[in-house]
């Protein structure tokens, strides 16, 4: 007799890191919003052309007094990650980790993930 399919799926969860189960539930719940919000995948978007993609905020960096104001954020939706720079930002009610935001802009090829600046932003609920 085979153990039943959630039992296995259980089990196999158990040797998975906890990134790559934040990974798939992102990946998940993004996939409900996409359509919903006209979004794609981040996995998906390209250098040179005009993107909306969804996710939660990962990381944000704030800059020292001194530097120039930039203020970056990573955006995850469970496919990938896409950095996002506000120049001339020191801070953005509402942009801090874990928010949930959809964005839209020109992606660009970064240094380690596509990158877009200035995007136009929408805070989300943690529901929607």
């Amino acid at each position: 007799m085979s153990p039943a399919p959630g039992l296995l799926a259980r089990l196999r969860s158990l040797g998975r890191s906890r990134e790559d189960l934040d990974a798939d539930d992102e990946a998940r719940a993004a996939g409900e919003r996409l359509a919903a919000l006209g979004a794609v995948e981040i996995a998906s978007i390209a250098p040179r052309h005009r993107a909306r993609v969804t996710g939660v905020l990962r990381a944000v960096t704030y800059r020292p007094s001194e530097a120039r104001p930039v203020l970056v954020g990573q955006l995850f939706d469970g496919t990938g990650s896409v950095d996002l720079v506000w120049m001339g930002r020191r801070r953005i009610v509402g942009i801090e980790p874990g928010a949930r935001l959809s964005v839209e802009g020109m992606v660009v090829a970064g240094r380690t993930r596509p990158t877009i600046f200035n995007p136009a932003y929408e805070l989300l609920s943690a529901r929607r």
